[in-house]
């Protein structure tokens, strides 16, 4: 499990890197006409819902996988970035041994590295609150993840994604061993259903229209007279 952990935060390291390289080229870039197709194919707020599988890293041998699902609430801030606040509803267990269900409140900041395009990774992280059915055992969190979001039409996405959690509780499976806390995976397949996005798009042609007439009468002004 230590080797799957490294693996997954370099993957997570270098998406990181790349959508950092894909903002700075963007934002370095003076584009002829404004960018709207974020607000065309997607929106400034999204509803999500997802279902998967979890597996626990814990104190006992022989985890399997168990049922997993989400639905959360999205603001973009920008195109890039966004807050997603998200309720997520599943059980961790040992063969023949433990199965318990949970729940956890996720907060987490999001990248979307390419939101103009209709396909595009994604990476976040955050903090959240975990909690065993009839909140009998609580404790606080901190999780990250990545995954793949496709647009299939306008304002309806499909995506794919997982995360990794780490509890400040050695006693998620009932049992306190160890040197470290328990933690825990999830991976789900599931749909964005975007909206709001028409205001800001006409906003955005507003101020574009207002600076190229503004731009038009600078250079009328300063055309030498014949």
């Amino acid at each position: 499990m230590i080797a799957q952990q490294i693996r997954f935060n370099l993957l997570i390291l270098v998406v990181c890197l790349i959508g950092c390289q894909s903002v700075a080229q963007e934002l370095s870039e003076t584009p002829k006409e404004p960018k709207t197709k974020f607000y065309e194919i997607r929106g400034t707020n999204a509803f999500d819902v997802a279902l998967g599988t979890s597996v626990i890293n814990g104190d006992f041998i022989d985890p399997m996988f168990e049922i997993y699902s989400h639905f959360g609430y999205k603001r973009h801030l920008t195109p890039h970035l966004a807050i997603d606040f998200g309720y997520h509803k599943f059980n961790l267990a040992y063969i023949d041994l433990f199965n318990e269900g949970f729940m956890s409140f996720d907060l987490n900041l999001e990248l979307l590295v390419i939101p103009h395009e209709r396909f595009s990774p994604f990476i976040f992280a955050g903090a959240g609150y975990n909690a065993s059915n009839h909140f009998k055992q609580t404790a606080p969190k901190v999780q990250g993840g990545i995954g793949l979001e496709c647009i299939v039409s306008n304002q309806f996405a499909l995506k794919l994604y997982t995360d990794y959690n780490y509890v400040s509780s050695d006693t998620l499976d009932g049992l306190e061993a160890g040197a470290s806390d328990d933690t825990y995976f999830r991976i789900a397949f599931g749909m964005n259903f975007y909206f709001g996005g028409a205001e800001k798009k006409a906003k955005i042609l507003e101020d574009y229209s207002t600076e190229i007439e503004s731009n038009s009468i600078t250079d009328d002004k300063n055309r030498p007279k014949l």
